[in-house]
C-alpha cells in the first residue's frame, strides 16, 4: 500500500486519521530517517555557512536566513557518523526545535510520509549507530525501515544555551 494512500475505512472513521503520522524522510549515508513535519519550517539548498570560532564540532556555523541569523548544525557529526563532502542532493532543513530555529545538514530529503502509528515499533537495542535517544521509534513500510527521529531530544540544556548564543 501506498504511504501517501488514505484508505476507505480512514476516510469513514476520523478517529482512525488521527492515527496517522506526518513525516518528512531525510538521508544520512544509507540509512532513512524521518521527522515530524510540524517541526519542518523549510528545505534549502546548501549555502555558505559562516564558520563560528569556539563552536561545538557537530555546529558547523550560521546562516542569514532573510535577515534572521540560524545556526547550522551537521547531523552526521551530532551522530557521529563518517563526514561526507556535500553534493546538489544535500540540503539544510529550517526546523523548530524546542523553540529554537536552527538548520541541520542532511545528505538528502526524500518525500513526505503519512502512515499509520500503528507500524511504529519501539527501538531495539544498536538498531543503529546513532544514540538511541534520539529515536522515537522504528517504521516498517514495505521493504523499508525508516528510524523516527525525536527532534526535541537533539539538544541538551547545555547545548541549548551554546546554540542560543550563536542567534
Amino acid at each position: 500500500m501506498n504511504a501517501l494512500a488514505v484508505s476507505s475505512s480512514e476516510q469513514k472513521n476520523p478517529e482512525a486519521a488521527e492515527e496517522l503520522l506526518q513525516l518528512v524522510t531525510l538521508t544520512l549515508g544509507d540509512e532513512e530517517y524521518a521527522v515530524d513535519i510540524l517541526k519542518v519550517q523549510e528545505i534549502n539548498r546548501m549555502k555558505e555557512i559562516t564558520r563560528v570560532p569556539n563552536a561545538p564540532s557537530y555546529v558547523e556555523g550560521v546562516i542569514n536566513l532573510r535577515g534572521k541569523v540560524i545556526p547550522v548544525v551537521n547531523l552526521r557529526a551530532k551522530f557521529g557518523l563518517m563526514d561526507k563532502e556535500k553534493d546538489d542532493k544535500t540540503r539544510i532543513m529550517i526546523m523548530d526545535i524546542q523553540g529554537i530555529t536552527m538548520g541541520l545538514i542532511v545528505d538528502s530529503v526524500s518525500e513526505v510520509l503519512r502512515i499509520p502509528t500503528s507500524i511504529v515499533e519501539p527501538t531495539p537495542p544498536m538498531a543503529s549507530n546513532i544514540s538511541s535517544e534520539f529515536i522515537k521509534g522504528i517504521a516498517k513500510l514495505d521493504e523499508r525501515l525508516i528510524i523516527l527521529l525525536d527532534m526535541d531530544r537533539l539538544l541538551g540544556k547545555s547545548e541549548d544555551t551554546e546554540l542560543l548564543q550563536l542567534n
